[in-house]
């Protein structure tokens, strides 16, 4: 019978260490909206994504190319010398072998090339790229995902891992993995990139947010990405 405390204390810890996609923390109502492909809003912007990547993109790249590519990414640009997130990606491509104006952040027309290109992967884990130039930036994204931050002074870690399942808001803290990017997000009715729900969460804490495409973003996205490796990529999720 004393073991009986112990036992229960083991499951609780070997509960918290399990990881989950913020699929496992929402309603019934939304998990089904995401699991039906014909009632999943963010279909909208895929399908916008897949005209735009036959329109410019088909020229080099086929669509069945782009299966595997947003699991490895944010990747090395040898060019730049450093990481770029997958929506950096396409307008690298569009200004350098498209020759054409970058799509500005958060654009439909951005959103949906990225929707549709990481939906090619859905189902794939998530696979850090094998490269030991990316582990500074590695390490950085991790001393910004455990840095307090803002008024609030709180950092990442706080939320997403030490309360994660807790509620918050009459919302459950997720764990924060970033697999389902870009994604539909109730709140905003509209799909949106990880680099917008990492500025959201900065003003959340009453901290000044870090530019769409800085550094600091695409190191946290980057750390992010190793730390969910392995999970199965959702994109394009629903999120409330």
């Amino acid at each position: 019978m004393k073991l009986w405390p112990a036992l229960l204390l083991c499951a609780a810890l070997a509960a918290q260490a399990q990881r989950l996609s913020g699929h496992a923390f929402m309603s019934p109502a939304t998990q089904a909206l995401q699991n039906d492909d014909t009632q999943n809003p963010a279909f909208l912007w895929v399908r916008d994504g897949q005209q735009r990547f036959d329109a410019a993109c088909a020229r080099c790249h086929s669509r069945g190319s782009q299966r595997g590519v947003a699991p490895r990414y944010p990747a090395w640009d040898a060019v730049l010398g450093k990481p770029v997130t997958l929506s950096a990606r396409i307008n690298l491509c569009q200004v350098r072998h498209v020759k054409a104006t970058p799509f500005a952040p958060e654009s439909d027309a951005l959103l949906g090339l990225e929707a549709f290109i990481a939906h090619q992967s859905r189902g794939m884990p998530v696979q850090a790229p094998a490269d030991a130039r990316l582990a500074p930036f590695v390490q950085q994204g991790q001393r910004l995902f455990n840095q307090r931050i803002g008024q609030l002074d709180l950092s990442c870690a706080q939320c997403h891992e030490q309360l994660a399942g807790r509620r918050l808001g009459g919302s459950t803290i997720p764990q924060a993995h970033p697999t389902g990017y870009p994604l539909y997000r109730l709140e905003w009715q509209a799909v949106g990139s990880l680099q917008r729900r990492l500025r959201q969460c900065m003003g959340g804490v009453r901290a000044e947010p870090y530019a769409f495409g800085s550094d600091e973003l695409t190191a946290l996205e980057l750390y992010l990405m190793q730390r969910a490796a392995g999970m199965p990529l959702e994109t394009p999720a629903v999120r409330p």
